[in-house]
């Protein structure tokens, strides 16, 4: 596969998920009422360019498509209207993302596919001075601590389980009070036959004990300081060094595909653009693997 323009990364974008629609959405769709105009492999197959070229203002990303490729999407809806029906089909991308991710996984080698990495990343939807004013997220985020930058913010933190390679495998969208532990059992407990590294906020004796006995997973954590047992050797390195790959993933998310600057006005548009921002990331790995480039050189499919 080559992929050398704008037209070029539709197409083939278009391609993997029409193909993986007819499979893993098509059949289970029981929405009464005839199809819109703008069939739903292709309104998600716009979402999903739109996060790659880093054009994700949808009134930006349409008129740039009216302007300059009106022939590509001839039935291109509304903004309004490409809105709604992306907030639909939230689910229906979240299913072509599992299936796209598991066409990576083959690309991948075994080892590759047996270690991941845990983490999270600030979701910010308030400004911090705007936080205590009334504003439509009252009641619904909540404030919470970046460690990396030694702020507090509002809004959500997106926890991540991803390979070691910076594929995502799994991912919860919770309010930023939470703790990183508290999330650690709903992203791991389906998981099996991993070894998982995480920092220190996902130490959790009882729930590593659990893991490791009924799911053959090892979630290896650095020790506190004053843990009673503190880790010798090489592995507190070898945390250190696998986990660059959630910290280039986590970079990814927030500078190439702006995770942290969504411009979600309600719950349900924040869940349709991080799905899209996810499956954007995982149809761009899957890109790259086709096209024989580095699995995560994104930056070279922001063909505008």
């Amino acid at each position: 596969m080559i992929i050398e323009s704008f037209v070029d990364l539709c197409t083939a974008v278009y391609v993997l998920v029409d193909d993986r629609h007819r499979v893993v959405v098509a059949p289970y769709d029981q929405r009464p009422g005839p199809d819109g105009v703008c069939a739903d492999s292709e309104l998600i197959t716009l979402s999903l360019v739109a996060e790659l070229v880093g054009m994700d203002e949808e009134s930006t990303f349409l008129a740039y498509l009216r302007r300059s490729h009106p022939t590509l999407f001839p039935r291109l809806p509304s903004r309004s209207r490409y809105n709604r029906r992306r907030r639909r089909l939230t689910e229906a991308t979240n299913r072509l993302r599992i299936a796209l991710a598991a066409d990576v996984l083959l690309w991948l080698s075994p080892e590759d596919r047996d270690l991941a990495v845990i983490d999270s990343l600030p979701i910010p939807v308030v400004g911090f001075a705007h936080a205590r004013g009334a504003h439509r997220w009252y009641g619904q985020a909540r404030y919470g601590h970046n460690a990396a930058k030694g702020q507090t913010f509002y809004g959500y933190k997106l926890h991540l389980l991803a390979s070691a390679s910076g594929l995502v495998l799994d991912f919860a969208l919770v309010p930023a009070n939470l703790s990183d532990g508290a999330l650690a059992e709903q992203l791991l407990i389906g998981q099996r036959d991993l070894t998982v590294l995480g920092d220190k906020a996902y130490i959790n004796a009882p729930l590593q004990a659990l893991l490791a006995h009924r799911n053959h997973l090892h979630l290896l954590t650095p020790a506190r300081r004053n843990q009673r047992t503190p880790q010798d050797g090489p592995l507190p390195g070898l945390i250190a060094h696998f986990r660059q790959a959630i910290e280039t993933l986590n970079s990814q998310l927030a500078e190439h595909l702006q995770v942290e600057h969504n411009r979600a006005k309600s719950v349900p548009g924040l869940c349709a653009r991080i799905q899209a921002k996810l499956t954007a990331h995982t149809v761009g790995l899957l890109l790259n693997c086709l096209c024989g480039r580095p699995l995560r050189s994104l930056k070279a499919l922001a063909l505008i």
